[in-house]
């Protein structure tokens, strides 16, 4: 009897895959302290039964993230969240190519009917204003095209909290770019409506 009942809560776990780089994989932060963690504590506490599959890999590209999906898809997953794009900015990677590789993760999440929300990235300008935008503009576009929701900025928690010389040193490990602990928290407080609301 006990072993049936234990099945049946688990079949009721919501698997919400978190497909992402090192921002979702908790690149340099200890263990507990990560996003995909902290995330998964916050909408435990907002009454859901939930599990999120950290499918992070520091330094992955679209392109990583297109050509790994196939083998992390399980068929247990509920739900899907895409936070790519952020290396191929960084390395300068055609938007044209970033918004092709998102396509197909898009497009094998829609086949298997997964519910899914598209984190965005803001570029730097180190490549033109001309390079930004259209970046940028890649993330609203394939929410469209996709029906699915769209969280603009991955960063959005950080960049709300205050000047930038303030976030940066309060918010951002000694790198500059990765979130630590309390940055994590700021993040994951900003996107828990969005993945409430896809979850239910």
């Amino acid at each position: 009897m006990t072993v049936f009942m234990t099945s049946a809560a688990q079949a009721e776990t919501t698997k919400i895959l978190a497909l992402g780089d090192s921002l979702t994989a908790g690149y340099g932060l200890p263990q507990g302290e990560g996003f995909v963690p902290q995330l998964e504590a916050a909408l435990i506490q907002q009454g859901l039964d939930v599990q999120v599959v950290n499918a992070g890999v520091s330094g992955d590209t679209s392109a990583g993230g297109a050509a790994r999906l196939g083998w992390i898809l399980t068929d247990d997953i509920d739900v899907a969240m895409v936070a790519l794009g952020g290396n191929d900015m960084l390395r300068g990677i055609s938007p044209d190519e970033t918004q092709r590789n998102l396509a197909a993760i898009l497009t094998e999440l829609q086949d298997k009917g997964i519910p899914t929300l598209l984190i965005g990235v803001l570029a730097s300008s180190n490549f033109g204003e001309g390079y930004r935008a259209d970046f940028e503009q890649v993330f609203p576009d394939l929410a469209q095209e996709f029906s699915v929701d769209l969280f603009p900025n991955f960063l959005d928690g950080i960049a709300s909290a205050g000047s930038f010389a303030d976030a940066r040193r309060l918010y951002l490990q000694a790198d500059g770019l990765h979130p630590n602990p309390q940055g994590v928290a700021l993040i994951v407080d900003k996107i828990v409506p969005s993945v409430v609301s896809l979850v239910r």
